[in-house]
Formats: structure tokens, C-alpha cells, sequence
């Protein structure tokens, strides 16, 4: 049967956690009662993700993989479960089991309340570091007021997506995807559930500073014209100085 749900799941060196992902996870869509499936995304992975997942694969039809030719980062791998989940309703979950699987029941009674989008928002990131705390704060405060398409505070790709957000978003053609401000832009009725950050059940984060640093970057660039802004205003007193700098020369030379 055509899924009614579909979980994308974009892992790069998951393999410590994976059983235990979809443990928690194939019991959670059991619970919902609903045709389902689950789009694993390898993203490069160096360790033994893939053959872990082939063995998932294996003993339930509802495990699905899709294996990258490299490392293309988490954004390129969300897009590419997207383009390959079926499902009446999208939802993009990380395997190291911060984000809790049992709160799917809560995001598809939103959808069946006739919402498009449910986006699971995290009360606090007490799990995380707090330098990256704070760099994230300064980041969605930066973000909220050069861009037309605000990120609430809390907010990451773990949502539900009604299907025809899933197409429009798979319908856009950026190179560079800042997937979080992607998810605003596109629109459609939206509410918010909240939920507790967990431990990461294995491993540490993938994203360092400098990869955080690169991504908010693609943000702003991607979202905001302040740069675009910031740039004509330069060229506009670059090109005002070399033009006050050849008249001084030109009245020099006359004078002198």
C-alpha cells in the first residue's frame, strides 16, 4: 500500500545508533496504526551505515535506502529523502535519537487537524555546548531581523510536511539549500508542538563551529538581500571616491 507516512533520515557515520533508531522508531509507527515507511539517506558514510542499513533493509519491508556517492552534507541528503519519500505526510528525523520518535503520534494529530506543516520545536538545547548555544542564539536573533522569512527560535528539520509542501519544496531549484529557511518560505498552515531534546544516543554532533559558521552564512546570503544591499552600498562610495579622486587629479594637473 502507498505510505500515508514517511520518515526521512539522513545518516553519516549512524551505524552505534541505528538499531536502536529504528527500534524505537518501527515501534512508534506501529503505534500509529498507518501504512509507513522509512527513507534512510547515506551520506558518505566511512563506517559500517550502510551495511547496517542494508540489514534493517532486509528484515522490514518498510526500510528504504538511498546511498550517496559521497559526503554531500546533511542538507543535500534531506533533499534527496524528500525526493524519494512517498508519503502523504513528509517527516525528517535525525537517527541519533535527539529528536524522539514517539512524538510522531502528536505531529500526525496535527496533521489530521488539517495542518500542513507541524514543526516540533525544542523548549531548550541544554544537551548542547554552551558556546554553540550561544552562537545559535546570536544566529536566529541576526536571522530573524535581516530576513523576510523568520525561523521561530527552536525550530529544525524535525517536522511533519503534508504532501504538497513536500512538492513545492522539492520544486525549488537552489543549489545551496538553508533547508530551515526553505521550510518558511514555502509557507502553508503551520502549527508548533514542543518536545525535550535527548541525549545523542551515540557519537557527537557532526556540525563543528566552522560547519555552523558556513551554514548560517548560506542562510543570510540565501534569505536576505542585506548582503546584496551591503555590497551596492560599497561599490556606490568606491566608486564616488575614484570619481572625487579624478577630479582632484584633473584640477591638479590644469592648476599645475
Amino acid at each position: 500500500a502507498k505510505p500515508a507516512l514517511s520518515l526521512v533520515v539522513p545518516c553519516y557515520n549512524e551505524a552505534s545508533c541505528l538499531a536502536s533508531f529504528w527500534a524505537r522508531a518501527g515501534d512508534a509507527l506501529d503505534a500509529l496504526g498507518l501504512p509507513a515507511e522509512a527513507v534512510f539517506v547515506d551520506d558518505g558514510s566511512r563506517d559500517a551505515t550502510l551495511a547496517v542499513l542494508s540489514a534493517l533493509a532486509a528484515r522490514d519491508p518498510r526500510v528504504r535506502v538511498v546511498s550517496l556517492s559521497r559526503n554531500f552534507g546533511k542538507e543535500v541528503a534531506l533533499a534527496a529523502g524528500l525526493d524519494h519519500a512517498s508519503g502523504d505526510a513528509v517527516v525528517p528525523i535525525d537517527a541519533d535519537l535527539q529528536h524522539p520518535p514517539e512524538l510522531l503520534s502528536e505531529l500526525v494529530a496535527k496533521w489530521r487537524e488539517g495542518h500542513d506543516v507541524v514543526i516540533a520545536l525544542r523548549r531548550d538545547r541544554a544537551t548542547d555546548p554552551a558556546a554553540r548555544r550561544i552562537a545559535s542564539d546570536l544566529f536566529h536573533r541576526l536571522f530573524s531581523r535581516v530576513s523576510a522569512v523568520p525561523v521561530p527560535p527552536g525550530a529544525g528539520d524535525f517536522r511533519l510536511m503534508a504532501r504538497p509542501v513536500v512538492e513545492a519544496l522539492r520544486a525549488m531549484p537552489e543549489r545551496i539549500r538553508y533547508m530551515k529557511g526553505m521550510y518558511a518560505w514555502v509557507g502553508f498552515r503551520t502549527t508548533n508542538v514542543e518536545y525535550d531534546v535527548e541525549e545523542r544516543a551515540a557519537g557527537n554532533s557532526r556540525y563543528g563551529l566552522v560547519k555552523l559558521w558556513r551554514l548560517a552564512l548560506d542562510g543570510v546570503v540565501s534569505f536576505s538581500s542585506l548582503p546584496l544591499r551591503l555590497s551596492s552600498i560599497l561599490g556606490a562610495l568606491f566608486a564616488l571616491v575614484a570619481l572625487a579622486y579624478g577630479g582632484w587629479l584633473v584640477i591638479r594637473t590644469i592648476l599645475h
